[in-house]
C-alpha cells in the first residue's frame, strides 16, 4: 500500500484579496477569475456549476449548508484549480501505479482558512469527477507552526473540527488530516473526540528533532555544526513554511554553554528553525547525496540507540496516547 500526499496552494494560481485577521474573508471577486479556471479538466463549466450549487442546502444532520451564487464563485476561485490539480494527479496515479495507492488532499498551507462551503465545495466535486481519497487537511483555524504548539482557541477550533469532520462522514468517509501535527499537545484529546477517531496526525520531522536532542546531549560539537547551519539558511527559506521564529531571538551557538544547547531544542524560535532547516543539514551541495553531517547524526544515534529509542517512544507517545484513548473509548461503546 502507497500513500500520496498531495498538496496544492490555491493561492498561488489564483488572483484574489485577503482580508487578513480571524475571519480572513475573501472579497473582490473578478469574473476573470472563474473564467481562467481549467473548466476542461474539471469537466464542468462556470454556468453549470453554478446551477448545481446556488440554493443547494446540504443536510449534515444538526445543521445544514447553503450555497448562495456568491458562496459557489469563491469556492470556485479559490480551490477549483487545487481540485483539477488534485484529480489530475490522482489519474495519473491509477494510470501509472503497479501498486494500491492511498491519496490525501491537502490544502492547509495557504492564508485564509477553509470555510465548511469550501471544504463541502471540494468533496462534491472530487466525487463528481469520480476520485477516492482517504484523508483531507483543511486550513484551519488558528495557527499550525512547524514544531510548536497549537496557536490560538482550542475551543473553538473544536467546533469547526467537529464540523469539517461531519462533511468528512457526508462525503467519505475519510480521515480529517492535521499537518503539521507534531507537538500541538494541548488540543490532541479534543481532536480526537472531535473526530471520533477517524484522524490522521502528520507528525513529519519529529524524528529528526528527536535526534538532535541526542547529538546535542552526548556530541555538543557537532550540534553547534548542527545549529549554526541551521540558522543561516533560515533567512532564504523561512518562505516556504508557516513560522514565526526569528533569527534575532536565537543566540549564536558560541554564546551558548555545552550544557545548555539541549535548551535549544526545545525553545520555540531555535526549535522551528532547527525543525525547518533540516534540508540545510541532511543534503550536500549538489542534493544529489546525504551530507557530512547526515553521516554524523546517523552514527551519533546508533551508537546512542538506547538512549534515542528511549526518547523517541516517549516522544511519539505523548502523540499517540491521546488518539489511542478515543480508540479505547469508542470501540468500548460498540
Amino acid at each position: 500500500m502507497y500513500e500520496l500526499e498531495t498538496s496544492f496552494d490555491p493561492l498561488s494560481a489564483t488572483v484574489m484579496t485577503v482580508v487578513p485577521g480571524p475571519a480572513r474573508r475573501l472579497i473582490d471577486l473578478q469574473p476573470t477569475q472563474l473564467a481562467e479556471l481549467p473548466w476542461a479538466e474539471l469537466e464542468d463549466g462556470p454556468a453549470s456549476m453554478t446551477r448545481r450549487y446556488s440554493g443547494l442546502s446540504l443536510d449534515l444532520g444538526d445543521f445544514n449548508l447553503r450555497y448562495t451564487e456568491a458562496d459557489v464563485r469563491h469556492a470556485a476561485a479559490k480551490y477549483g484549480a487545487a481540485v483539477a490539480h488534485a484529480f489530475s494527479m490522482y489519474r495519473h496515479l491509477l494510470a501509472k501505479s503497479r501498486w494500491s495507492i492511498e491519496v490525501e488532499v491537502s490544502v492547509d498551507e495557504t492564508n485564509s482558512v477553509t470555510t465548511l462551503l469550501e471544504h463541502a465545495y471540494m468533496a462534491t466535486q472530487m466525487n463528481r469527477l469520480g476520485m477516492r481519497w482517504v484523508a483531507f487537511a483543511p486550513r484551519y483555524i488558528g495557527d499550525f507552526e512547524k514544531g510548536v504548539d497549537y496557536k490560538g482557541d482550542p475551543r473553538v477550533l473544536y467546533e469547526s473540527v467537529v464540523s469539517h469532520a461531519k462533511i468528512a462522514r457526508a462525503f467519505g468517509p475519510y480521515k480529517i488530516s492535521l499537518h503539521s501535527g507534531s507537538d500541538k499537545v494541548s488540543i490532541y484529546d479534543l481532536i480526537a473526540e472531535a473526530t471520533g477517531g477517524l484522524v490522521h496526525l502528520k507528525t513529519s520531522g519529529t524524528s529528526y528533532l528527536v535526534a538532535l536532542d541526542i547529538v546535542a546531549r552526548f556530541e555538543p560539537a557537532l550540534f553547534r555544526l548542527i545549529y549554526t547551519a541551521s540558522r543561516n539558511a533560515y533567512r532564504d527559506a523561512r518562505a516556504s513554511y508557516l513560522v514565526s521564529a526569528r533569527l534575532e531571538k536565537t543566540p549564536e551557538c558560541e554564546a551558548v554553554p555545552g550544557q545548555r544547547l539541549v535548551d535549544l531544542v526545545s525553545e520555540p524560535n531555535s526549535r522551528q528553525i532547527l525543525h525547518v532547516e533540516y534540508g540545510a543539514v541532511l543534503r550536500s551541495q549538489d542534493e544529489r547525496e546525504p551530507s557530512q553531517l547526515w553521516y554524523a547524526i546517523r552514527d551519533v544515534i546508533t551508537a546512542r540507540s538506547e538512549a534515542y529509542e528511549g526518547a523517541l517512544a516517549s516522544h511519539i507517545g505523548r502523540h499517540l496516547t491521546p488518539f489511542s484513548k478515543a480508540s479505547t473509548a469508542a470501540g468500548g461503546q460498540r
